[in-house]
């Protein structure tokens, strides 16, 4: 179990460095923030760019509750209430599976830098994901809040 002096994640935008920096304020001791330490006025700066995905177990599975709007644009496909196993490419899947996964398993937010040419059209280089772990009951990682930017924002 971490502590709440866990170190920073190294992001490459301001925007997710703001996004880390909320999310661990919101910890306030804890190992992780719930959703409901969040309003969306509180991430206006990030809105579009944020997904939050539902973590099931038993298997472990990951259903997005709300998909980023900017995502669903450059993807050309919506997967708000969709599973990570429906994005539109099979490399996605990999991807995203592992992500997901290695924040559940680690219990503590994980960033990538990742090189684009796995989505194949319109996503600009240097597409950076972050995803933090969080918890209605203070134990058990039930959500993931991940935020992405692009090389220009």
């Amino acid at each position: 179990m971490q502590d709440a002096t866990t170190p920073a994640v190294q992001t490459h935008t301001e925007r997710l460095q703001r996004l880390y920096r909320d999310w661990d304020a919101r910890r306030r001791g804890r190992e992780f923030p719930a959703r409901a330490d969040f309003s969306p006025h509180d991430l206006l700066y990030v809105i579009g760019n944020l997904s939050l995905i539902d973590v099931g177990y038993a298997p472990l599975s990951f259903r997005y509750r709300i998909f980023a709007s900017n995502l669903a644009t450059r993807f050309g496909k919506e997967m708000t209430n969709k599973t990570v196993e429906e994005l539109p490419y099979p490399r996605q899947v990999e991807l995203a599976r592992e992500h997901f996964t290695e924040v559940v398993n680690r219990r503590a937010p994980v960033a990538y830098l990742r090189d684009p040419t796995f989505l194949r059209y319109n996503v600009p280089r240097n597409f950076e994901i972050l995803a933090l772990p969080l918890s209605a009951d203070g134990e058990t990682v039930d959500m993931l809040m991940v935020g992405y930017a692009w090389d220009k924002d």
